[in-house]
């Protein structure tokens, strides 16, 4: 697929942390799937060298970029230097995606096409032609609950507003900023789609079929949900808090 001009350089950003068996092929399907893209590796110092797997696929393709953390510091704080770098390179467009293989690269074109009339397209598996595959009925009940919940609370027109396989434009981040985000679990993914709708940016779900990893162990964890719920929670409140405050 071509990119469409309008949206100009792309960068696909991957954070990774122990993902040696799965890093060279994700990053070699979308190089495939979306040839004139460039892909960031953010490698938060693993320990079982998905880094230097990493540089060795950049020396040998220079649209391979790879930025080295020297620790784990969560997904958020990835993404976001991920987005720093990808600012200060001059970039247009910024993509989300996991390094396991569950966002599937071949259906980058759907959300890079969504984007000219867009300012932020999420990849979403709760919308009439999203799914998931192999993922127990205990987890996709979770999932759904808390994007309900998330919609209930925050009160936005998302269903998916969880979801990590996403594409941003520059302006989008830049409008939105990056110095308060301080989320660092899948949080972070509500928190600057909140952000985004309350600047009154577009923001618009495509469905995306969602693959659970086949090798490697999930990154999700108790103290990843209770984030969750806790800063939903915080920021539903606060804003229910605003509301019923008297005009000055």
């Amino acid at each position: 697929m071509e990119i469409p001009a309008e949206l100009g350089r792309v960068l696909v950003i991957v954070p990774t942390y122990n993902e040696r068996d799965n890093i060279e092929r994700l990053v070699g399907r979308v190089r495939e799937a979306v040839p004139s893209v460039d892909v960031l590796v953010v490698d938060d110092n693993s320990p079982d060298g998905t880094g230097k797997v990493a540089d060795a696929m950049a020396e040998a393709d220079d649209q391979i970029k790879v930025l080295h953390r020297t620790a784990k510091d969560g997904l958020g704080a990835a993404y976001i230097a991920g987005f720093r770098w990808a600012l200060d390179h001059g970039y247009d467009v910024m993509v989300e995606m996991d390094a396991d293989g569950s966002h599937q690269p071949e259906e980058l074109p759907r959300l890079l096409g969504a984007l000219t009339e867009a300012d932020l397209v999420i990849g979403a598996r709760w919308v009439p032609g999203g799914q998931v595959r192999n993922w127990p009925l205990r987890r996709e009940v979770l999932s759904r609950g808390a994007n309900t919940y998330a919609r209930l609370m925050l009160g936005v027109p998302l269903h998916d507003s969880t979801g990590g396989y996403r594409a941003f434009r520059a302006a989008t981040l830049e409008k939105i900023g990056l110095d308060g985000v301080d989320s660092r679990g899948y949080v972070f993914q509500i928190d600057l789609a909140l952000r985004a709708l309350r600047e009154g940016l577009r923001v618009v779900e495509v469905p995306i079929t969602f693959v659970e990893r086949t090798h490697g162990a999930s990154k999700m964890n108790r103290d990843i949900m209770v984030e969750a719920m806790w800063r939903i929670t915080q920021w539903g409140t606060n804003a229910r808090l605003r509301k019923l405050r008297p005009p000055r």
